[in-house]
């Protein structure tokens, strides 16, 4: 029997271990009932602790061993005796969560539907960012509404209830999708705002999955893929970004939402010095490359290497070293193979094609800037 579908709010339970067994991945146990819910709809599985004669083994997770009515399998960190009497316990803080997102998930879902007519055909709850993949593209206006109709349900603290109806029942239900089971089908209700079938875990109230909070959205698979977060988890979100925000307000001497202006002028500042700095580069190529001409082994800053490199590549009958006081190096010419092994046996590495590039030990820079190497 699943436990958590009679009370989601329960974390403890006796049980029986009916089936026991390892394998060279792991320990896994069968109960006679059990609150651990198994990964499935885009929801993770709880984790937990078995308690026995035995002693006390994690539950690491949890997983159905057929899809929606087979066995759940509880995998252990340790085996099991079968036909142990067990007590089991989930980690409640984790359970909690998951059920703010999946409820939270219903009411975005219900509201994307609401306000742009979007169908929610997949989700995924595996972490804080949560995502649910809609089959229309979106438009921004509507993905707005859709949030502000989602912060309505949780304020109308809507009671959220699970029954179960017959297969031969549900054409007289509105649910928002079809349910990808059959035979008997359990139906979440949220109040007069959403009605969908669904096997997991939910929250007592609408109201106890705010706030929902949209972070993102991108195109998917001609669709569009929502990233929201949800409960605790999107206040813990609030209060790390306001906490960046005032610290970067103090450090700008403005307010938190006064903060693009003095990041536009920053902007503009490191534009216009990138400009400069590319411009002085270019002027120190264009020094450095009549000497390079003539000395073929060069030691020049690093930042001109790649630059001043290509320009000397149509000089083809001549091999050039460029070296910084750094260690990075640029060989090209006719003989930059011969070169290299001899950098090489300095401790220099590298390779490339045209230009060969790498490092070469800071101690070793004095032996490798002797012009003979080159010759």
């Amino acid at each position: 029997m699943r436990l958590y579908q009679l009370d989601s709010y329960a974390t403890r339970f006796q049980a029986r271990v009916e089936r026991a067994w390892s394998d060279g991945k792991g320990h896994y146990a069968v109960l006679s009932e059990t609150l651990f819910y198994p990964e499935s709809g885009g929801q993770p599985a709880d984790t937990g602790v078995l308690r026995g004669a035995f002693g006390e083994v994690q539950v690491l997770h949890a997983y159905e061993e057929e899809k929606a009515f087979g066995d759940v399998v509880h995998v252990l960190s340790a085996p099991v005796p079968q036909g142990a009497e067990v007590e089991g316990e989930i980690n409640w803080q984790r359970r909690f969560r998951h059920m703010q997102r999946h409820t939270a998930q219903h009411i975005l879902s219900q509201a994307l539907l609401r306000a742009g007519g979007y169908h929610t055909v997949a989700v995924s709850l595996d972490s804080p960012l949560s995502t649910l993949d809609l089959a229309e593209e979106v438009e921004e206006e509507k993905v707005r509404q859709a949030e502000a109709l989602a912060a309505f349900a949780v304020y109308a603290d809507y009671p959220v209830e699970a029954f179960w109806v017959s297969e031969e029942e549900l054409a007289h239900y509105p649910l928002r999708r079809p349910p990808k089971v059959q035979g008997k089908v359990r139906l979440v209700r949220i109040g007069d705002f959403d009605l969908a079938a669904c096997g997991g875990t939910h929250l007592k109230t609408s109201a106890q999955a705010g706030p929902i909070k949209v972070q993102k959205w991108e195109r998917y698979k001609g669709g569009t893929r929502v990233y929201f977060m949800a409960g605790w988890e999107a206040l813990e979100d609030y209060h790390a970004k306001h906490a960046l925000l005032a610290r970067l307000a103090l450090a700008f001497s403005t307010s938190a939402l006064d903060l693009e202006k003095p990041i536009k002028r920053l902007q503009e500042e490191l534009y216009a010095l990138k400009g400069e700095n590319q411009a002085l580069k270019e002027a120190l190529v264009e020094a450095l490359l009549p000497r390079a001409l003539e000395e073929r082994v060069l030691l020049v800053p690093q930042a001109v290497i790649p630059e001043l490199a290509k320009r000397l590549l149509s000089w083809s009958d001549k091999t050039f070293l460029l070296l910084s006081k750094e260690g990075r190096f640029a060989l090209l010419g006719p003989g930059k193979e011969r070169a290299l092994a001899a950098l090489q046996a300095l401790g220099a590495r590298g390779g490339g094609k045209e230009i060969l590039q790498g490092a070469l030990p800071r101690e070793r820079i004095a032996e490798a800037l002797d012009p003979g190497l080159v010759s």
